[in-house]
């Protein structure tokens, strides 16, 4: 089940930017895999984001831009105001394409092309959020073979989002912050 993985994708909404310090805060310095994070954000609103978590965080972390390609060992952001996506050729392309679920970036727009280019190699995270966005990304994720991960609603600052992630995927683990940590912690190839 916690096979490697060449990438990790993680989504949240409402109270992820709470959840965020303690599932990327026990990272070690010398986690090898990239992570790509979408959060809902207000376009327009100059937030940085990429410091706060990096505060909390032993890797580096950075908002995305076009064309730039993905780097093991770093966290990258969805600018707000912008889809974020993954290209075959291992970089970022952003898109104002039109919201989906309501957002901009969208959870959905990454997960689904993370899936395109990384398949059984993905692992997919889905955070504390008020709405569905994240579900339909997830079932392609799952589809494609990659590793589905839903905080467990329980725990969960919002629990809509996790609840409309279970109800579109049979997730491979349903754990408290903590615990995925753990497990992200396994994921990268040794």
């Amino acid at each position: 089940m916690n096979r490697p993985c060449d990438a990790v994708v993680i989504g949240g909404s409402a109270g992820a930017i709470q959840a965020l310090p303690i599932l990327l805060g026990q990272l070690p310095a010398d986690f090898a895999l990239p992570v790509i994070v979408v959060l809902h954000r207000l376009e327009g609103v100059v937030g940085h984001l990429d410091r706060y978590l990096g505060q909390h965080c032993a890797l580096p972390v950075t908002e995305a831009e076009d064309k730039q390609p993905l780097q093991g060992g770093h966290v990258y952001l969805a600018p707000a105001g912008y889809h974020l996506l993954l290209e075959q050729q291992g970089h970022f392309s952003l898109s104002v394409d039109a919201r989906v679920s309501y957002s901009r970036p969208s959870i959905d727009v990454l997960f689904e092309s993370a899936a395109d280019v990384y398949a059984d190699r993905l692992a997919g995270i889905i955070l504390t959020g008020a709405n569905s966005d994240g579900s339909t990304g997830l079932a392609r994720l799952k589809a494609a073979g990659g590793l589905a991960i839903v905080q467990d609603p329980d725990t969960a600052m919002a629990d809509f989002m996790p609840r409309a992630a279970l109800k579109t995927t049979q997730a491979d683990q349903i754990l408290g912050l903590q615990d995925i940590a753990r497990l992200l912690s396994q994921l990268a190839p040794e």
